[in-house]
């Protein structure tokens, strides 16, 4: 009896190895089976931090904050080098900024998470390369910034998660045009992506540098895969079809610039070297700073099409001349500073469309108090809601150091004696006098007076002459 029941066991045994075989991982089925979990864990989000990652573990210093109802995360300038987990936050994000990080990878999965999120800024980062799958999940992104990183390719697969992009920058980054660049070529230069990498140019290779990647001809991308080795013949045929690029006068606003969108429209000019106001200052911009930049000279209607502005920094330009109309169309200006440059005067007229200015900083400017300076208390006399300072005389040295409206107030009430008439004020002023018998009287007995051997001439033959205001 025993030993029967130990047959049946050792047989029982045998009769379920091979099941047992057959669910090994590794085959069959269980190859089968392990792809689907490794499919299902990444949806789930199980091993996304299976990279080592501190920032992964240890919670940023960022600020959330609400805007118009929508949450937006802040975490520029936090010296993350990848994506915080969304977890991390309260609510989930509308908008997402990580611009001024030391992020170098998108791996893919980054953004698990991150479904709600309409605008993700990743500009000057140190981004050199990007995995397909990065942006998976990001259904509803419409605006994605990528500029000034070190992307040099990417390709069109990479985008494809975010079928909603309207609003791409991708400009100062290293872009070899070649061959792997072939399908976001193509995206970008579909006419419905007008403002897909709009700015973008190409860095490599040198017959293609500075082109912009909406004009350049995608089939040239391919050419410098010549079979026979000839890249020479290769580089000739390329330069033909490209038409000579224009000479750039004067530097764009856009890719002058550092651009950021939230909580209000900025550019960010300063220290870029500039020494002109950059063309194409975008309408919805709000703030701009072009302070620390050697723009030594405004020119009429140097911010045109800036409606929306609301702050403008000129510091620290070593400015000495602002011409009437520089300012033209600035009409919503709130902030305007003018401080540290080397300005005498401000010009008559230049201040005439700031109707809503509130603030003007014109401290550490060597300003001369003689009657070019005059325009300038006149016209804050009229606007008393400006709060200003830095208004000093530094010229002539009897008024060194003294308010400009004291001495304009001391100018007008003192009257020296070159400017003193025969007659009274009132007599000079009153347009009632003007072309009249008494006002044509006193005009001959001034000529008697001057050259009284002259004579005059008949009175039919006299010609009325204009009343002419005289400034001393």
């Amino acid at each position: 009896m025993h030993v029967s029941s130990s047959i049946l066991y050792a047989s029982l045994l045998l009769l379920l190895l091979p099941s047992t075989e057959m669910k090994r991982p590794g085959k069959g089925r269980g190859l089968r089976g392990a792809r689907h979990k490794l499919t299902r864990d990444r949806v789930r989000g199980v091993g996304r931090h299976s990279r080592s990652d501190p920032s992964r573990h240890v919670k940023p210093e960022c600020s959330e904050s609400s805007i118009s109802g929508d949450v937006v995360v802040d975490c520029q300038n936090q010296h993350l080098n990848s994506v915080p987990a969304s977890q991390t936050w309260s609510k989930e994000p509308k908008h997402l900024l990580l611009a001024r990080n030391q992020i170098k990878v998108l791996r893919e999965g980054a953004f698990f998470g991150y479904e709600s999120v309409t605008s993700l800024d990743l500009q000057q980062n140190q981004i050199s390369l990007i995995e397909e799958g990065a942006f998976q999940g990001l259904t509803r992104l419409t605006t994605l910034l990528l500029q000034h990183n070190r992307l040099d390719t990417l390709s069109e697969e990479a985008l494809i998660p975010i079928p909603n992009l309207r609003y791409l920058r991708l400009y100062d980054n290293p872009w070899k045009c070649l061959c792997q660049m072939d399908s976001l070529v193509r995206t970008l230069q579909v006419p419905s992506n007008r403002n897909l990498g709009t700015h973008a140019r190409c860095a490599e290779p040198i017959w293609l540098k500075d082109m912009k990647l909406k004009q350049v001809d995608p089939e040239l991308l391919c050419k410098e895969m010549n079979p026979k080795g000839d890249q020479q013949v290769n580089q000739m045929d390329l330069i033909d079809p490209v038409e000579p690029r224009p000479i750039r006068t004067k530097p764009d606003a856009t890719t002058s610039c550092y651009t950021y969108l939230f909580p209000q429209v900025r550019m960010d000019c300063s220290n870029r070297g500039l020494t002109e106001v950059p063309r194409g200052i975008p309408e919805d911009v709000v703030h701009i700073d072009l302070s620390n930049n050697l723009i030594h000279h405004l020119r009429p209607r140097n911010f045109k099409g800036a409606r929306s502005l609301r702050t403008l920094n000129l510091s620290n330009n070593n400015m000495s001349h602002i011409e009437t109309a520089s300012l033209l169309g600035l009409l919503h200006l709130l902030e305007l500073d003018l401080s540290d440059n080397n300005l005498h005067f401000i010009q008559y007229g230049v201040l005439e469309d700031l109707y809503f200015l509130s603030q003007l900083k014109l401290g550490g400017n060597p300003w001369v108090c003689d009657y070019g300076i005059h325009y300038m208390v006149y016209w804050l006399s009229l606007h008393p809601g400006v709060r200003h300072s830095g208004l000093l005389c530094h010229s002539p040295p009897e008024h060194t150091g003294k308010s400009v409206q004291k001495y304009v107030h001391s100018y007008n009430m003192e009257c020296p004696k070159d400017r003193q008439q025969s007659r009274t004020d009132d007599e000079q002023t009153d347009p009632q006098l003007w072309n009249t018998a008494l006002e044509v009287q006193g005009e001959m007995e001034e000529e008697l007076e001057e050259d009284p051997e002259d004579e005059l001439e008949p009175s039919h033959l006299r010609v009325q002459q204009k009343y002419q205001i005289r400034l001393y």
